[in-house]
């Protein structure tokens, strides 16, 4: 009985620790953080965000392929990012599950994960956390949009229901980039993302 609670204690203080938490997040009106990181695509091409914006701006999103929640919102997801993409804002997602990169991860998984889905977008790994430390995203999946001129005017989530897409009230992405591409200021500007905790390392 000693043994099995010494064992519990050591696997609980390996899993507090072998995760670090988010560092602060990102406050609305501040310029694209790490812009220039070269990023891996799962076409094996390397990009960096500044690049991808358009002239409307750039919608970044974390996400991964085994959350529950990201494979729940997998048909808004992609119905979203379409729509940013046809709105001239550049898109791209970003898997920052560094502490489960050699395996369910993996830049191969992800690029099965992404075909299955169908992808047109750019879906890159974030090595080490870099981006999702900059970023201070601590979800997935969670959003950050970006203007014309490189500053965050919505950051959170897709929208007000993660678990059912048919009890959708509020559609928080899309009226943020509605809103921002008509010049009107953004009424909710933050939301909070409900989703899986990024596996940082330490």
């Amino acid at each position: 009985m000693k043994t099995i609670f010494l064992y519990s204690c050591v696997l609980t203080l390996i899993l507090i620790t072998a995760f670090r938490p988010a560092p602060p997040a990102l406050p609305i009106g501040a310029d694209l953080p790490k812009g220039t990181v070269k990023l891996k695509d799962i076409s094996g091409k390397e990009i960096t965000l500044q690049e991808q914006f358009k002239a409307n701006g750039l919608l970044v999103m974390f996400s991964c392929n085994t959350c529950p929640v990201v494979k729940g919102y997998q048909q808004r997801t992609n119905t979203i990012c379409k729509y940013a993409a046809q709105q001239d804002l550049g898109v791209v997602l970003l898997n920052s599950n560094e502490a489960y990169r050699a395996d369910n991860e993996s830049l191969e998984a992800m690029r099965n994960y992404a075909g299955n889905q169908q992808y047109q977008w750019f879906y890159v790994v974030d090595k080490n956390n870099e981006l999702a430390d900059a970023f201070g995203a601590s979800r997935t999946p969670e959003c950050f949009v970006f203007n014309s001129k490189g500053k965050l005017v919505y950051k959170g989530a897709i929208d007000d229901n993660p678990g059912d897409a048919g009890g959708v009230r509020k559609e928080y992405l899309k009226t943020a980039i509605d809103d921002m591409i008509a010049g009107k200021d953004i009424a909710v500007k933050e939301t909070r993302s409900v989703g899986c905790s990024i596996k940082r390392v330490n």
